[in-house]
């Protein structure tokens, strides 16, 4: 039962790590990435859940435990396998929109918002992807352990082109397929609405319910006398970032960038995880997923649910 692709280290991460929605198939293999780093398939079938909780003033409450969370499937309340609130490793892919609206001040903003965010807040463990995107999207830096690593490897973009952030994001969610860690996120970075995409908005909300990436979205959304249909689109984007259980964040212009992105590594360092068996087998169905805190005025963000797609052959490949 594979209900998302993801191969965990192993059967130790397995028991005590776990982030987003992603289901741990049985019958051992590994298998080798390109870059050298081993990726193992898990033993155990479960859902894992990462969760965001926040108090009313919108602060992140993190001291909660285990009997403090109740969770459903399908409005039916499941019992919690696991629990954890420590921190642990992060595969995170950034999207940066490189278009012709964003030349000047903003990718030099973007570059040094993204570069604090990647080398002061994120962990040595952690793993990054960048893709770059146009009228059409680039891995400009593939799977990359150490965050640190990428740094100043953005310093040569010069921005050209339409925006196709729709294909930006089909190109990005299958890469974390082939993670080494448990925990996924993508950082979506754009001053623009979608003009070149094949893609559409049903399409990435489709591939978002198989994926247990948490989404979240910086939008640059300057007032200048751009055309209305030029502009970022930040109702799009929240239809993305909902559904994932992240969130979008609009800006005024793009110095507001690096407190942006520092919000949102802050989160990412504080967040639960806590896992499931499901009562039912894998039948191919979508099934929804609310976690809450009974008992207090605190707001939960976590996925909405997952495709219960039925395992594939676990073998090494």
């Amino acid at each position: 039962m594979v209900m998302s692709p993801f191969r965990a280290r192993s059967s130790v991460t397995l028991v005590s790590l776990g982030l987003g929605v992603s289901v741990l198939t049985a019958a051992p293999g590994s298998q080798r990435r390109d870059d050298g780093v081993e990726i193992f398939r898990s033993g155990v079938e479960l859902v894992q859940i990462s969760a965001t909780v926040v108090d009313a003033e919108g602060r992140l409450v993190s001291d909660l435990d285990r009997d403090d969370f109740e969770i459903f499937e399908d409005g039916r309340p499941q019992t919690l396998v696991h629990f954890t609130r420590d921190r642990v490793p992060l595969s995170l892919g950034v999207v940066l929109d490189i278009s012709q609206s964003m030349f000047g001040q903003r990718i030099d903003d973007s570059r040094l918002a993204l570069d604090q965010f990647l080398a002061d807040r994120l962990d040595p463990a952690d793993e990054v992807f960048v893709i770059v995107f146009n009228h059409s999207p680039l891995v400009e830096v593939a799977w990359t352990l150490g965050p640190r690593r990428v740094r100043n490897r953005l310093d040569h973009i010069r921005p050209w082109g339409g925006t196709s952030i729709y294909d930006a994001m089909m190109e990005a969610l299958p890469m974390f397929e082939e993670r080494a860690n448990q925990r996924a996120a993508m950082v979506l970075v754009s001053d623009g609405s979608d003009t070149s995409s094949k893609a559409d908005l049903r399409d990435v909300r489709r591939q978002l319910r198989r994926s247990d990436a948490f989404v979240y979205a910086i939008a640059i959304d300057a007032p200048e006398t751009r055309a209305i249909n030029d502009r970022v689109n930040p109702q799009a984007l929240r239809e993305i970032t909902t559904e994932s259980g992240g969130y979008t964040e609009v800006v005024h212009d793009s110095p507001e960038l690096a407190p942006a992105t520092a919000r949102i590594a802050d989160e990412l360092n504080h967040q639960y995880t806590f896992s499931y068996a499901p009562m039912r087998p894998a039948d191919g169905t979508y099934r929804s997923i609310r976690v809450r805190v009974p008992g207090r005025d605190y707001r939960v963000r976590s996925r909405r649910g997952y495709v219960a797609d039925p395992r594939r052959d676990a073998g090494p490949g």
